[in-house]
């Protein structure tokens, strides 16, 4: 490295990587000796699932694009390694950060490790104990390939603890998502979406669904979508969809009539029902959690952001891997029995949900954790590694 900055590449491919990447990428570029560079994947690509964010997330553009698209797990973990591979061949950093569970994530970890460039890995240790989860796997090759671990919560450091994980390379740092949120808050609100659909605070739920175990069998949708169809009868349930399972909507639809989901094509939203849009872009979607009665999901992500915001929040999984959002009491998981799910929506619905104000303080959740992140990256590099990380005075 001639001009003897640190010279990061910092990888995005999905939405998720988007929000952690953020915040850590806008105060890497305040420090004169990091050379911070983004390499987008394109695993998410379209405007909606992509590019909104960066406007939103104010992340500037992509260094490096390479353009993957989407595929077969397999197909696209493979394509990145290829891409990825050539780039670092013609380019190579200093350093990998790589943050979340995505394809994205396990690819370009596995490229950096095989051309021995040292590993960062944002939210490192999170476990569902469920690896016919794809994050799973990919969560645990990750942190098997990393250098620098850093964790969310206090079970993300006992589960590298019980792999054998040497303490010195783990680092407790607090959420990347929570730093997001928070400057996101902060900001005026030019989020129009819940007033063009006529919502009033507390009177409406969300749902978001996306994993395969829950869209990809059209039995499982069907039944899924019943249930939540009847909590729809007592109130608007809006449902930003993800392009995939708007698909496999599309197709039951045809295959066995399903006509209980209603499209949203603007406008108002006239009166209960199980409404279904486009994906909202990160603002709409922050503003629409924030203010619903309860938010039903199988996104990991949403449950750190409901636990933050002290919503209620149905995780419609077997599993969490983010066991603190169970733990401070905003979080149930529900399964994936949707008979079960509705009955935990309408107790919901009826009994009313904990009081806000009430929801413990989340450690070092609080809007830091980008420093904290770089001021053990600088540490590291000049071979000074930190033991802890305690907060950083700014």
């Amino acid at each position: 490295m001639g001009n003897n900055r640190l010279r990061i590449m910092n990888i995005v491919g999905a939405r998720p990587n988007m929000m952690k990447i953020a915040p850590l990428l806008a105060e890497l570029r305040l420090h004169k000796e990091i050379e911070p560079v983004l390499v987008h994947t394109g695993q998410h690509y379209d405007y909606s699932m992509s590019q909104v964010f960066f406007d939103q997330l104010h992340l500037p553009h992509p260094d490096y694009n390479l353009e993957v698209g989407s595929g077969k797990h397999f197909a696209q973990t493979a394509e990145i390694m290829r891409k990825f591979g050539e780039l670092v061949e013609h380019d190579r950093p200093d350093m990998v950060l790589v943050a979340g569970d995505v394809n994205s994530t396990v690819a370009c970890a596995l490229v950096a490790a095989k051309e021995r460039i040292p590993v960062a890995h944002v939210e490192a240790g999170l476990r569902s104990f469920d690896r016919t989860m794809p994050e799973e796997l990919n969560r645990i090759l990750t942190d098997t390939l990393s250098d620098l671990l850093f964790t969310t919560e206090e079970s993300a450091n006992q589960n590298l603890s019980n792999e054998g994980v040497d303490s010195d390379k783990v680092f407790f740092v607090g959420n990347l998502m929570i730093d997001s949120l928070m400057r996101a808050m902060e900001q005026p609100r030019v989020s129009s979406l819940r007033s063009e659909l006529g919502l009033n605070a507390q009177g409406y739920a969300v749902l978001t669904l996306h994993r395969p175990s829950n869209v990809d069998n059209q039995d499982q949708l069907t039944r899924t979508l019943d249930a939540i169809a009847e909590v729809a009868q007592h109130i608007p349930v809006v449902f930003p969809a993800h392009p995939r399972t708007a698909g496999n909507i599309e197709a039951a639809r045809k295959a066995v009539g399903l006509r209980k989901v209603k499209t949203w094509n603007g406008g108002e939203i006239a009166g209960p029902g199980l409404w279904m849009m486009p994906p909202a872009s990160y603002l709409d979607f922050l503003d629409l959690i924030q203010h619903a009665v309860m938010v039903i999901t199988d996104s990991g992500g949403v449950q750190e952001e409901t636990t933050f915001l002290g919503v209620p929040c149905l995780t419609y999984r077997e599993n969490t891997e983010r066991p603190i959002t169970v733990s401070m009491g905003t979080n149930r998981v529900v399964g994936c029995d949707p008979r079960r799910l509705l009955d935990n929506a309408l107790d919901v619905l009826e009994n009313g949900h904990p009081d806000r104000s009430t929801v413990l303080r989340l450690p070092l959740w609080d809007g830091r954790t980008a420093p904290r992140i770089v001021h053990i990256l600088k540490e590291a590099w000049h071979g000074h590694r930190a033991c802890t990380a305690e907060p950083v005075p700014l």
